[in-house]
């Protein structure tokens, strides 16, 4: 099959790539094999389509529509694997096969849902109120013999390299200290431990057949429920920095999405400065100056 990868993919794992990384070069070859696989027939790859994975939309031998994901290591697809068969198409895609040959390179192969719809389309308000209730859907007990991340060691490892970039930029440090400060309070004093979507935001919430909304593109990791409702916060920031009311409107989002969903609204903002502040640092490290820019204001408000 001819085969390009989406230049927002390829843009986006340049950035982050290690030394020595093949799997873009090895992509249209672990394509073809999984297709072959499964006996798909390959409709079309979603563009712009995400920064971390590929996105194949496809149809089975008995011509049921699906989806063909493959993602590289470092998106952790073995953990996705887990964290949709635990949730078992409540509230999230469905996981169509649980073991394959070619797990090990990244592959899923997932319900279909409706690429180009998600909550984004929604009026705001409405937008957020549906985004909530298909969260709170995700918060079940982890498994007992669970391998998943948890934040205290995700953000660990954030913080660190949130602190190396600060060296450099030191027009942020401030921002830094003051995240990392509230990570640690944080961290030591979690309510509860849930396994979270862990990437949660609008444009991760697709229409579907099943059910209305359903979640897509987790990264699963195991903590406080707040951690996962803080990316939500922050959706549509390029709208929240152009009004002059922005600060305000953020501070009645946080009040709001911590009531609806019993949150503690304290805990919800730290982490919402937290992530917002990592966001804006990595941008800034792999040079996206404007992203930064615009994570920073908003972590500012906080």
């Amino acid at each position: 099959m001819a085969f390009e990868p989406p230049q927002r993919l390829v843009r986006a794992l340049g950035e982050t790539a290690p030394a020595g990384d093949d799997w873009l070069t090895r992509l249209p070859g672990t394509v073809e094999r999984a297709v072959a696989r499964r006996e798909l027939t390959v409709e079309r790859v979603q563009v712009p389509g995400g920064r971390s994975s590929l996105v194949v939309l496809v149809r089975r031998a008995d011509d049921s529509p699906a989806v063909l994901k493959l993602a590289p290591p470092r998106a952790r697809p073995e953990s996705e694997r887990a964290a949709l068969a635990q949730w078992a198409g409540l509230g999230a895609v469905q996981l169509l096969e649980t073991d394959t040959e070619d797990a090990a390179e990244g592959v899923l192969l997932l319900e279909r849902l409706h690429p180009d719809v998600s909550v984004r389309s929604l009026p705001e308000a409405k937008a957020l109120l549906e985004a909530a209730g298909t969260l709170r859907r995700l918060w079940v007990e982890p498994p007992g013999d669970h391998a998943f991340e948890t934040v205290a060691e995700r953000t660990g490892r954030q913080a660190e390299a949130m602190r190396a970039t600060a060296s450099t930029f030191p027009e942020v440090a401030e921002l830094v200290d003051a995240a990392v400060g509230a990570r640690e309070e944080l961290s030591a004093s979690a309510p509860e431990h849930r396994l979270l979507h862990g990437t949660f935001r609008q444009s991760k919430v697709l229409a579907g057949e099943r059910m209305p909304w359903l979640a897509v593109g987790p990264d699963p990791v195991v903590g406080e429920c707040a951690f996962d409702l803080a990316r939500l916060v922050r959706d549509r920031v390029e709208d929240l920095i152009a009004t002059p009311s922005g600060a305000a409107t953020t501070r009645r989002r946080i009040k709001r999405l911590a009531e609806s969903l019993d949150v503690d609204l304290e805990r919800l903002r730290g982490w919402t400065l937290f992530r917002a502040v990592e966001s804006g640092v990595r941008a800034l490290r792999v040079g996206r100056p404007k992203d930064a820019e615009l994570l920073l204001e908003f972590a500012g408000w906080l």
